[in-house]
């Protein structure tokens, strides 16, 4: 079956009852089998319960879980978890890890503080991602975890995983990529040497701004138990609501990605194109204006739906959000609808001249008309977009 079939076919034999859409289960505890012959004593299970085959209690897993974690697993090849948001995931990653160096570079701001506090509890040691050789020679050791961001946030630009995938197995290191700028079918970290991918499912598996959850995705079914194993003692497992959002989610899944992922190359193409038309617009970042050799083999059918552009000035920047009608000046991303942040109201380190622009499903050409005459296009410039063909 093909990515789109996969994605909404997947389940369907863990489904309970005859309805179509799987109903939403909000028990949190479930009956034992009626037969004593399948009784089994949990010392005699592998681990703990989340070795069972039965739903025993939701914090170990639920229907709804179960059918969200069997559809990726099949869209993705690669055995999966589920959490409660995506720094959940990012928590079961570290915690099963348990490196005494981590190497992280340009990162979601959570997984920065998750790393602060293991820095503050148990001295772990932080480097930078493009640190020396000779400082990465030093301090990294087998067992460690190199975390790297591709596509970048807030930028949406490309980093070379083979490259970092080398530098972490040559000293024995894990390395994790956290892929939520490109989920699938845009890129497999896999194949490029990730030995663990992590995603908030949040944003594009998600899709619509509704739920939180996060992912992880392995290769090894052991490394697969150890993270149900401790999943189920931190009480990440994602909740019953969420997960059957998430099975919703699903059934649109290629359709939104590809959608979103053309919309943003078709949107960077015309601002790139005409940037000097636009007296305020500085710089644009997006992975489809990159020209290194990897990024047509790491992302071969589209960039991420996500992109940044810096305005000249940090008035501007603040300006623009309250400039546009389709656009919702608010934080996150991969949503049906799109949105922009003046990045500066989340993250203390960024440029305070820099908007994030997630493009969401609406047409292109309309998303692209509110951009322009919020940076000051004129009439008709807006005007002949409508005219572009996608």
């Amino acid at each position: 079956m093909h990515l789109s079939t996969k994605s909404i076919h997947a389940g369907d034999s863990l489904k309970r009852v005859s309805d179509v859409i799987p109903p939403i289960n909000i028990s949190t505890t479930f009956s034992y089998s009626s037969n004593p012959d399948e009784l089994v004593a949990i010392g005699d299970l592998e681990g703990t319960i989340a070795g069972s085959s039965q739903y025993i209690y939701s914090r170990e897993n639920h229907p709804n879980a179960a059918i969200v974690e069997k559809t990726i697993e099949s869209i993705t090849g690669a055995h999966a978890i589920t959490y409660n948001s995506g720094l959940g995931a990012f928590n079961g990653l570290i915690t099963l890890v348990n490196p005494k160096t981590l190497v992280i570079g340009q990162a979601y701001h959570g997984c920065h503080g998750i790393a602060d506090i293991w820095e503050r509890n148990y001295g772990l040691k932080k480097l930078d991602i493009d640190c020396s050789d000779e400082e990465f020679d030093k301090l990294v050791k087998p067992g460690d975890l190199v975390h790297l961001e591709t596509p970048v946030n807030p930028y949406g630009v490309n980093l070379e995983i083979a490259k970092y995938a080398k530098r972490a197995h040559a000293k024995g290191a894990i390395l994790s990529v956290d892929a939520t700028f490109a989920p699938p079918p845009l890129m497999d970290p896999f194949k490029f040497g990730a030995d663990i991918v992590m995603h908030s499912a949040t944003k594009f598996f998600g899709g619509h701004s509704d739920l939180l959850a996060g992912i992880l995705l392995t290769k090894s079914l052991e490394t697969k138990k150890k993270l149900l194993s401790d999943r189920l003692v931190l009480g990440t497992n994602i909740g019953n609501l969420e997960s059957a959002l998430l099975v919703r989610s699903l059934r649109t899944f290629e359709l939104r990605i590809m959608r979103q992922s053309k919309s943003a190359e078709f949107i960077v193409k015309y601002l790139n194109e005409n940037k000097s038309k636009f007296a305020d617009l500085d710089i644009i970042y997006h992975g489809s204006l990159q020209t290194d050799a990897y990024i047509k083999e790491q992302m071969p059918l589209g960039q991420s739906p996500v992109f940044a552009i810096e305005l000249k000035s940090e008035d501007a920047a603040k300006r623009l959000p309250s400039k546009l009608k389709l656009f919702h000046h608010a934080t996150s991303l991969g949503g049906a609808e799109s949105l922009i942040e003046w990045r500066a109201l989340t993250d203390a380190h960024i440029s305070r001249r820099l908007l994030r622009v997630s493009i969401g499903l609406e047409d292109p050409r309309d998303l692209l008309a509110d951009l322009v005459g919020g940076l000051g296009g004129d009439d008709d410039l807006v005007g002949k977009i409508a005219e572009l063909s996608l």
